[in-house]
């Protein structure tokens, strides 16, 4: 058996080798048998390869088809933009408008002089509060006071003559009914009694005059108030205030129990001011988070040619002196507003050659909708005709956008809600 198995092995060209280690008959690999074992090894890798080569040419066009459907989607997207609507805000039925105003006393007035003279003595001074007739100061006047008494002289002198005229129109009087005088006399005597009655009347109204001056002598105030100035001091020189000189302003008064606080209101809001039914209240940054009611008395029902305005009177009452003349106030006024008007955002306007519009959504479409604004808000603005208000309108419309172009609503908000 084993010449047969060496005898093939040797016609068949293979070569054996006994291993003693293991004990067994080795059959040798020719170079024919490791050729074509080469060969196939060679063939599989070839095809390793190319299954390889297969596999990323099928992972490329994958790859591509795939990017190629994602950007047909992105295209198809983008074709019909994506836009944030807002719905119209009615206006409130009364809208508030801040304006600045200028707090005054119901009553104000300098006290002048009314007589020459030098300041004798003064007897309140600034933050005094003075009831009607109280004596302020008085006044030294010397020259009026000698003027006085020349003129009651001279009426005294004019009495005695009218009374001697009287003496002699009477006699002449009684004489004529005896026929013991001409006619022309008891016309002369009578003439003269007329003429020296006329000059007492004058004399006496000089001597009113002068004693109206002395009195003037003392300065008394006028009304309730406070003495919010006193210009003069002990000795100045007083100067009427019915000459040509200047003119010495010893004190000025105020009434501070009702306060006027004048305000002028835009053209624009003049309409819905009217006094007794416009409401108003007044803040001044010194009582923060207070607010003083005031009542819309009167206005100038005229508007000011130059600024445009509407001038108002608003009159607070102040019993306990809390608020100060002069001072600067915000004036809020409550005027009613139109039922009609609707507010915007200032982003939602399109500004184009045309008149200005907004892009209103409806049915998926965009239809660009001219609107007459009203009153500007600053982040919004008043729409009073071209809206309705189930109205969508586009926020921060694109330049590109047109009526009839297909868009997405993504968001939809009230003006003013946070997002």
């Amino acid at each position: 058996m084993k010449f047969e198995v060496g005898e093939y092995m040797a016609q068949s060209g293979l070569k054996t080798e006994f291993n003693q280690d293991i004990g067994k008959l080795e059959v040798l690999a020719t170079p024919d048998h490791k050729v074509a074992r080469l060969k196939r090894r060679g063939l599989v890798i070839a095809l390793i390869v190319a299954a390889l080569a297969v596999g990323v040419l099928i992972f490329g066009i994958r790859s591509r088809v795939k990017a190629e459907a994602s950007l047909r989607s992105v295209t198809q997207q983008m074709a019909v933009p994506s836009v944030s609507v807002v719905l119209p805000k009615p206006t409130a039925s009364a809208e508030e408008v801040i304006l600045p105003g200028n707090i005054q006393p119901f009553i104000s007035s300098p006290i002048y002089a009314r007589t020459d003279g030098y300041l004798k003595a003064w007897y309140f001074d600034i933050g005094a509060h003075v009831k009607q007739g109280q004596l302020l100061a008085t006044i030294q006047t010397p020259e009026v006071d000698e003027q006085l008494s020349q003129a009651r002289s001279t009426l005294a002198t004019a009495q005695a003559n009218v009374e001697l005229a009287q003496i002699t129109r009477d006699r002449y009087q009684s004489l004529l009914t005896k026929h013991a005088v001409a006619q022309q006399d008891v016309d002369n005597a009578v003439g003269s009694y007329s003429a020296n009655k006329a000059v007492v009347d004058a004399d006496m109204a000089n001597v009113r005059h002068y004693e109206a001056l002395v009195s003037f002598e003392k300065v008394y105030a006028p009304f309730d108030g406070v003495i919010t100035a006193r210009n003069t001091d002990i000795g100045d020189l007083i100067n009427s205030g019915s000459n040509t000189a200047p003119r010495t302003d010893l004190f000025d008064i105020a009434q501070p129990g009702v306060l006027r606080v004048y305000v002028n209101v835009p053209e624009e809001y003049s309409r819905g001011v009217k006094p007794g039914e416009t409401g108003t209240d007044i803040v001044l940054a010194e009582f923060p988070g207070q607010k003083f009611p005031g009542s819309l008395v009167r206005t100038a029902d005229a508007i000011n040619a130059t600024t445009r305005t509407l001038l108002a009177e608003i009159d607070v009452q102040n019993p306990k002196g809390t608020l100060l003349s002069g001072s600067y106030a915000e004036v809020h006024l409550k005027i009613p507003g139109q039922a009609s008007t609707f507010l915007l955002p200032v982003n939602s306007l399109i500004f184009r050659t045309d008149k200005l519009q907004v892009g209103v959504v409806k049915n998926g479409k965009v239809e660009l909708t001219e609107v007459t604004p009203g009153h500007d808000f600053g982040a919004e603005i008043e729409v009073v005709a071209g809206l309705n208000a189930d109205d969508q309108v586009v926020v921060n419309p694109p330049d590109s956008l047109v009526s009839g172009q297909e868009v997405k609503v993504v968001n939809a908000t009230l003006p003013g809600d946070s997002k």
